[in-house]
């Protein structure tokens, strides 16, 4: 794998040709080749870029948010061996994310790179649709982190109160708008402070992590401690499913838990070095987390005890609550979960981080609507606020899923993956595909790069398609995936509004649009702040009229 870094930098127009050769090694120089000025500060230290995704995932609790998916599904042997498969496959998806990454590093990222290698007949719906596929996927994964939080949080309640506090849907979404606006505040602050931020973040993610993999074995009490046949062995299925297809079905925990890796692309415009920083910030992201996680789920499964229908049923209401509830009793359980709602919560912040990023990118490119609205970056703080809370608000919508019942507050966490996996999709095939000029990036996979890349597509047609399934064989209203109605009906609602005529993408969405030529030409700035924009010509006031 060829990772020295090149002495030269090849610029290329959005459209993937060779525009002009030269010694060009700043990160601004490799920005303005791809098209687009420098808007941000480049305040993100490479160890910062990898914390970002790193903090998304969240680990231990990501782990505790989803172990309701992987506890009727499998049990222990879903716990231990489903993680282990899934981390597996998940590390060919961001060796290949890390490539296209590297070569072009833009906070658009995907849909760019759709845009940048996908053939010229289909090149402008394909990136329109992984534009909207991959906000809608960040944004679901701010919503399911942030409902996550907040049943953690009722969870502390309900243990501080010996569990006679029972919260409703309504009290858990109220929890839940308050996390989104809190967010919403805290990645609305200047880069500087949010890239600080993200030392801090690794650093609890690890020792939270540390802390679970000491402590919890030397608390559990004997009758809580389970045998290493159990713990690599035991199976629970609670839903009539196959056995081996129940096991399958697991995956949703580990596929949310190592999940939104791609947030380090969308931070490269304020990234330092960032053709080097982002792709090695994905694959250690995902491998660390994949190898630390699975030690957690190691532990995890020798010290839950046997009585999976307990776990589940506890009026704790969380399952990984009520065994460490199990293991270190209410006031240690108090102490360690503190710790996993404030880890979960730093989660909600960098995630929103990186989908207001991604908003703003397309925003930038005029692929959403009120595109002039949300692309502006706040001239006291420096970051797009106005896209910041854009992905609140939205977010804040899919949380009244919740209200549908827990079936359908699941197919938040299945958005998520469904989404992001769409969004990776379509731009790892058009590399290969479209028949595109593909210059490397200092991160280059060589001749390994389209088996590699085979495997991460495969995975993710898998994935999607098992996350499609319901709860329990044969369900009732209640007991179906919303997934495929709420992925489904966004790419849908999508598609109409590009194709709607006079006022559809079609008729002006034109790709990344070159904004570093309209600087140097006209001496306009865009985004450059809250103020007034310059004055339009009529003609372009009637077509930003179109977008709306």
């Amino acid at each position: 794998m060829k990772t020295d870094s090149p002495t030269e930098v090849h610029v290329q127009n959005v459209a993937g040709h060779p525009r002009e050769t030269g010694s060009l090694v700043s990160d601004e120089a490799a920005l303005a080749g791809l098209g687009y000025k420098q808007e941000f500060k480049r305040a993100f230290h490479p160890i910062e870029v990898f914390g970002l995704g790193f903090s998304i995932i969240g680990l231990f609790p990501s782990i505790a948010s989803v172990l309701v998916f992987a506890i009727p599904y499998g049990g222990p042997i879903a716990i231990v061996w489903g993680w282990a498969v899934c981390s597996a496959f998940l590390m060919f998806v961001a060796l290949a994310l890390a490539e296209l990454g590297s070569a072009a590093p833009t906070s658009g990222g995907l849909y760019y790179w759709t845009w940048m290698y996908a053939p010229p007949r289909w090149r402008k719906v394909l990136s329109w649709v992984v534009g909207y596929s991959n906000s809608i996927g960040l944004i679901g994964g701010l919503a399911s982190i942030d409902w996550g939080c907040a049943v953690q949080l009722m969870a502390a309640v309900s243990i501080g109160t010996n569990q006679s506090f029972v919260p409703t849907t309504g009290q858990t979404y109220a929890v839940f708008v308050a996390l989104l606006v809190s967010h919403g505040i805290v990645a609305s602050l200047a880069t500087s402070i949010i890239a600080r931020l993200q030392g801090v973040y690794i650093a609890l993610n690890v020792l939270l992590c540390l802390a679970i993999i000491i402590a919890l074995p030397v608390a559990t009490p004997s009758e809580f401690k389970n045998t290493p046949s159990f713990a690599f062995g035991g199976f629970s299925n609670f839903y009539r499913w196959p056995n081996g297809f129940a096991f399958v079905l697991s995956f949703l925990a580990p596929l949310w838990t190592i999940g939104g890796f791609d947030a380090s692309v969308h931070i490269s415009e304020e990234a330092s070095n960032a053709r080097t920083a982002v792709p090695w910030a994905l694959v250690s992201a995902v491998g660390i987390a994949g190898l630390l996680g699975w030690i957690v789920n190691i532990v995890i499964a020798f010290c839950m005890g046997t009585d999976m229908e307990s776990i589940m049923s506890n009026p704790i209401g969380q399952p990984m609550a009520t065994i460490l509830f199990n293991s270190l009793g209410r006031n240690g359980t108090l102490a360690v979960w503190s710790i996993v709602v404030v880890v979960q919560y730093l989660m909600g912040s960098s995630i929103l981080t990186a989908a207001s990023r991604q908003v703003f990118a397309f925003a930038r490119d005029q692929g959403l609507p009120f595109s002039g609205l949300i692309y502006r970056v706040n001239r006291k703080t420096g970051t797009p606020v106005n896209a910041v809370w854009a992905a609140a608000f939205i977010a804040l919508l899919l949380g009244l899923l919740a209200f549908a019942g827990p079936t359908a507050n699941s197919a938040i966490f299945s958005l998520a993956i469904a989404g992001q996996y769409i969004a990776y999709t379509i731009p790892i095939l058009s590399r290969f595909l479209g028949g595109r000029q593909w210059t490397p990036g200092p991160f280059s996979l060589g001749r390994f790069g389209l088996p590699v890349a085979i495997v991460a597509v495969a995975w993710m047609v898998f994935s999607v398609t098992i996350l499609a399934f319901p709860t329990a064989p044969a369900p009732n209203g209640q007991g179906m995936n919303y997934m495929v109605v709420v992925i489904g009906g966004w790419i849908i609602l999508c598609l109409v509004y590009y194709h709607i005529p006079v006022h559809g993408g079609a008729c002006w969405f034109n790709g990344p649009l070159v904004t570093i030529e309209e600087a140097e030409s006209t001496g306009i700035v865009r985004a450059q702040d809250d103020r007034d924009p310059p004055d339009e010509t009529k003609e372009e006031k009637k077509l930003e009229g179109s977008r709306m």
